[in-house]
């Protein structure tokens, strides 16, 4: 007898323990392939403001936490702990995409659910990894940041994929290949191993994001770049954090004018930001002058 996806789903999200939600994920991933799960669409989705995790990491401003260096042994278990704890989110992350979003078709569910269990596998490694270097996943401090996302967007989907796989994750995409260069230059061997697992996957990833936020355009009729501005006006005060690595956006699915849009975006914040710094600076000056 065929089981019911989102309830499964649901158990996977609301489950504490991680090696118990990987398995979880990718037990989901392999049932649905086979065929032997139905959705089960009368099961009620329920808003989960926190979804399960365990009792540490304790979740603090990220404000409050310490900075990631490769410079000493701290700063490189600091860097390879926050790697863990955006894996462990992005496990959620994937699952709760395809248990919300169930106007969606099943293809939808199917790319989501290979996210979540590809996702699981980058939170194994790391956290495998990290355990080899004689900390583990709970025993820093990390921040909620990309959930407090999944929450804000979890009543429009559009806003969902627009949001978090195109802006959140594909940050990733500008940011890895820094991270690897930097962990090649310690040593560390295992870590860039794993890290270019992850980068290849993420493309992947972005890629699904980009793919439904598209398709989504396009059933209500919108301009996909207008409507990616307008958003991230909307939820990051138009705050696109670049530089931006064009040639994995592009294999994830971005389009160079979309690009060119983006970079001038956040060029002109940037340029925002160094005016109020020198005007802050003259400010300065003229009290210190004044007095």
């Amino acid at each position: 007898m065929s089981e019911y996806l989102f309830q499964q789903l649901q158990r996977a999200l609301l489950e504490k323990d991680p090696t118990r939600k990987c398995n979880a994920a990718a037990k989901i991933f392999n049932l649905w392939n086979d065929g032997k799960l139905v959705r089960g669409n009368g099961f009620p989705v329920l808003p989960i403001d926190i979804p399960g995790k365990p009792d540490l990491p304790r979740l603090v401003d990220p404000r409050k936490l310490s900075r990631r260096t490769t410079y000493n042994s701290a700063g490189r278990i600091g860097l390879l702990h926050a790697f863990v704890h955006i894996e462990f989110n992005a496990i959620n992350i994937a699952l709760d995409a395809a248990y919300r979003f169930r106007q969606m078709p099943d293809q939808f569910i199917s790319d989501w659910l290979l996210v979540a269990s590809e996702e699981a596998k980058h939170f194994s490694l790391l956290s495998q990894h990290l355990c080899n270097q004689g900390s583990f996943y709970g025993e820093l401090d990390a921040h909620n940041g990309l959930w407090d996302m999944v929450c804000k967007t979890r009543d429009d989907i559009l806003h969902r994929m627009a949001l978090v796989p195109r802006v959140m994750e594909a940050r990733g995409l500008d940011v890895t290949p820094g991270m690897i260069k930097r962990f090649t230059n310690i040593g560390d061997q295992r870590a860039v191993e794993i890290l270019q697992v992850i980068y290849r996957d993420e493309i992947g990833h972005v890629r699904i994001g980009n793919h439904w936020f598209r398709y989504l355009c396009e059933q209500r009729g919108l301009n996909l770049t207008d409507t990616f501005r307008e958003l991230v006006d909307i939820y990051l005060k138009g705050n696109l954090r670049g530089p931006f690595n064009w040639p994995a956006r592009l294999e994830a699915g971005f389009e160079a004018t979309e690009l060119k849009a983006m970079e001038a975006g956040h060029s002109a914040v940037i340029s925002a930001i160094d005016k109020l710094a020198t005007w802050n600076r003259a400010t300065r000056i003229r009290s210190n002058y004044s007095s």
